[in-house]
């Protein structure tokens, strides 16, 4: 039953059902470089750092209470099965390289060289888009412009700062999702606090039961940002070889994660409604602007045109603040990149790619190369974009945030589905945890989780989708980025033009891997 184009890949914990595939071919010349120093604990930092983003809290919040509505659906109907489609993916098929691996060897390697790619480089274009605008914006609200040259060296420090520990060996490189894990549980934690002493001084923001009613407009702008926060769950998978105990360790540590993820993304968010009025909360500054906001209750005021002006207690909190959310960011990009980076170089080993982009450091026992080519896409992308943009940030932002995540999801559209493919191929491997409800039950999820991610990519290349048919109320031309008001084309080129450069990336790997393809036979 096996793909004659597949080649088995072996699982090295030796725990395997008699129908299980060996994925020793085109990895195992570089396994014996890796170190198992990922613990329970340690992947469990690793999710709440790749799960709650900082970057698109502002994106929910400036929809209005309709956000948290939306955001509950979706936890029901997407972040959950997603969650159980992963845990049995990761615990059956606990193999470096993780999702590659698993459309690998449902797919073969043409489809899933191809998809990795598009999975791989969404890492250099959010960490030189949306995370390093984010980054610098707050850097000048709370502390200093940058004028000019200074703006792009600030950029590049915020890149390669991250590169720098990306390549770090994992019993060091571990910290910086545990940093990022903790800088958001407090940074997210002083909010909600200060929210509630802002509260008892000035008052809150009614928030009418009416504006939490769902509307279909209202799911068409939220869909990507919402799903986007929800996504994550596979990346421990990539480095499954690292860890102590996989199969133990990442369905325990999704089920947790998934539970703090929700607590963290959504209370922040009910706070900038309470703070901020609703026509004031922007996409890329919300809740920079609900944390300079609510810190006026340590010191500072707000003037009757909206300005906030922070002074003593006030302007150290929210020094402090925006240290956090910058570390925030900077391990949100690394995260993603440790887990993405390691299942590049397994597909670049494994005869999809070049061959020196598959070496693993024989002293760090990371993807060395693939993490220094990616802080210079990074770069690159971050220089283009902003002369593209003219330095007008929340357009550089929404046309890097939307390429981002459409990169993503296309990629997940194909990863999905190997939950099915999988059973059939291998019934008899062995499944520590499975999704569920039988055949049924593995349908439904990988139907929820596929077409959703779907749907959002279409809404993401064509935003307004859908609104205005059927009796819908509202207008398509409404729901694109405020930033790109009236400049359909030029948005839609944004997002597509990259996507075609992408694929074409992908089979010019495709083609350096020829070699290795032939040497493997």
């Amino acid at each position: 039953m096996r793909d004659t184009e597949t080649p088995p890949l072996s699982a090295p914990s030796g725990r395997k059902g008699p129908d299980s595939p060996d994925l020793s071919e085109g990895w195992g010349e570089q396994r014996g470089r890796l170190r198992k120093d990922l613990r329970r604990l340690d992947v469990l930092f690793f999710l709440i750092c790749t799960l709650v983003g900082l970057d698109t809290i502002g994106s929910v919040a400036a929809q209005g209470p309709q956000g948290l509505t939306w955001m509950a659906i979706l936890a029901l109907a997407f972040f959950l099965p997603y969650g159980l489609l992963v845990a049995e993916l990761g615990s059956a098929f606990p193999v470096q390289g993780g999702p590659y691996v698993w459309t690998r060897l449902a797919f073969g390697r043409l489809t899933a060289g191809l998809n990795q790619i598009l999975y791989w480089i969404s890492n250099p274009v959010w960490v030189g888009g949306s995370l390093c605008i984010i980054a610098l914006t707050t850097w000048e609200e709370f502390f200093t412009p940058l004028p000019g040259v200074w703006k792009y060296a600030a950029g590049l420090v915020f890149i390669w700062g991250g590169a720098l520990a990306v390549v770090q060996a994992v019993r060091f490189g571990k910290w910086v999702p545990i940093a990022g894990a903790v800088a958001r549980i407090v940074l997210l934690g002083f909010f909600l606090v200060s929210v509630v002493v802002f509260a008892f001084e000035h008052g809150v923001h009614a928030l009418p039961a009416g504006e939490f009613t769902p509307t279909y407009a209202g799911f068409i702008a939220l869909v990507p940002v919402l799903i986007f926060n929800y996504v994550g769950f596979e990346l421990p998978s990539s480095a499954a070889e690292e860890m102590t105990n996989p199969r133990r360790d990442i369905p325990l540590s999704i089920l947790r994660s998934g539970l703090a993820s929700i607590v963290l993304y959504g209370g922040p968010i009910l706070g900038i409604l309470f703070v901020l009025p609703g026509k004031e909360i922007g996409s890329l500054g919300g809740f920079i602007d609900a944390c300079k906001a609510v810190f006026t209750v340590y010191g500072g005021h707000i003037a009757a045109d909206g300005t906030v002006t922070l002074s003593g207690a006030g302007s150290v909190f929210g020094g402090i603040a925006a240290a956090g959310l910058i570390i925030g960011l900077l391990t949100s990009g690394v995260t993603w990149a440790m887990g993405a980076h390691r299942a590049q170089a397994v597909a670049c080993a494994d005869g999809v790619g070049p061959a020196w982009l598959g070496k693993i450091d024989e002293k760090r026992g990371t993807p060395a190369r693939v993490n220094l080519l990616s802080a210079a896409l990074a770069s690159a992308l971050f220089v283009l974009a902003l002369n593209l943009t003219e330095g007008d940030g929340e357009k550089y932002f929404a046309a890097g945030l939307g390429l981002t995540i459409s990169t993503t999801f296309i990629s997940y559209v194909i990863t999905f589905p190997s939950l099915l493919v999988l059973r059939r191929k291998y019934p008899d491997t062995a499944r520590p945890y499975a999704v569920p409800g039988g055949r049924l039950g593995a349908w439904v999820v990988t139907t929820l989780a596929t077409g959703l991610v779907a749907f959002t990519v279409v809404v993401l290349i064509w935003p307004g989708f859908g609104v205005g048919w059927f009796g819908t109320e509202g207008n398509a031309a409404d729901s694109l980025p405020p930033s790109f008001a009236g400049q359909r084309l030029a948005y839609t080129l944004s997002q597509v033009l990259p996507l075609a450069l992408f694929l074409v990336i992908g089979l010019v790997f495709y083609a350096l891997g020829t070699k290795t393809r032939r040497a493997k036979g």
